[in-house]
Parts: structure tokens; C-alpha cells; sequence
């Protein structure tokens, strides 16, 4: 079971194509500024199956890939690190993206935060920071956060980002 503030089955603002979007509950960033204020609480939100996640995915041929955000997909690494399995094993065409205010260096010192970004394609890391807001990018909030290519900056061991 994954905790979550809601989902938004065809977003095209959460990464690139068309995407569906898990909107995790519970982060302890609480980022000044915040765009999902609504998903810190670690006991709002509801519990939805992974079974049914990966049913709903399935049930669109138009889906490009899916993005985890929130709150923060990595407060829950394990559950998420269980559909981003299922999700490689059966949604082998879908991508997969994940919004965290950690840095992708804080990430690959936890056991369970890295396991669970080792099945991440893109990662937009880093807190917002209110004073370095920009309407600029399409899919990062402030201009500290990155847009990262997990498999190639884990294969070169140094972060390579994606310029959108």
C-alpha cells in the first residue's frame, strides 16, 4: 500500500508525454513556498493498493510514463520501489520520473532511497527555494533543483542533467 494525496491520470506537466501522476502524502522538507503544502501530513491523504495503480496504468495506451511527486515519493521508498518494480517487470514501455527535495547525492547514501532511484529514468531533485522560483522551466520550481539522468549519471558516477 502506498500513502498518497491523490493521482492525476494524464498530466503533461510532471515530466515529458503524457504522464500519470502519484502524488505521494507525507514530506518533512515543508518547503517555504510550496506547491502541494496539502501532501506534508504524514497521516493525511488515503492507502491505495499498488495492484490498483498498476491496473489503472495499464488501462491507458496513451500513457508515456508515470511520475512519482508529492510530498516526497522517497519517504516512502520501499512501497515505491515495490510498483516501480512491477511497473519495469509489466509497464516495460512506460518511463519513469520522480520529483524528491533531496539532491541525488543524499539519495545514493540511504540504502532504500537508492534502491528506489536505481528504477527512476529522471529525477528533478532538490528543495524548492522560494527566493530562486522561476517560470522558466517546465518542470522544476525553483532554479537550485535539477533535472537529472539517473541511468547515465549512476553509469558515470557524477550527476548529468537533461537540458528540457
Amino acid at each position: 500500500m502506498l500513502r498518497i494525496a491523490g493521482i492525476e491520470k494524464e498530466s503533461i506537466t510532471d515530466g515529458v508525454g503524457i504522464r500519470y501522476t502519484v502524488f505521494t502524502q507525507g514530506c518533512k522538507h515543508k518547503c517555504l513556498g510550496c506547491h502541494n503544502p496539502e501532501t506534508h501530513d504524514i497521516n493525511g491523504g488515503y492507502d491505495i493498493a499498488i495492484d490498483e495503480i498498476i491496473e489503472d496504468l495499464k488501462s491507458n495506451p496513451l500513457l508515456d510514463g508515470i511520475t512519482l511527486s508529492g510530498g516526497d515519493p522517497f519517504f516512502q521508498a520501499k512501497e515505491c520501489t515495490k510498483l516501480l518494480v512491477r511497473i519495469r517487470k509489466e509497464l516495460k514501455h512506460l518511463n519513469v520520473w520522480a520529483y524528491s527535495g533531496f539532491t541525488f547525492e543524499q539519495l545514493l547514501r540511504n540504502k532504500d532511497m537508492r534502491e528506489m532511484l536505481e528504477l527512476v529514468d529522471v529525477l528533478v531533485d532538490g528543495r524548492f527555494v522560494l527566493e530562486r522560483r522561476t517560470l522558466e522551466s517546465r518542470f522544476k520550481g525553483s532554479e537550485n533543483q535539477r533535472i537529472i539522468d539517473v541511468r547515465k549519471s549512476l553509469e558515470n558516477n557524477k550527476v548529468i542533467c537533461i537540458q528540457l
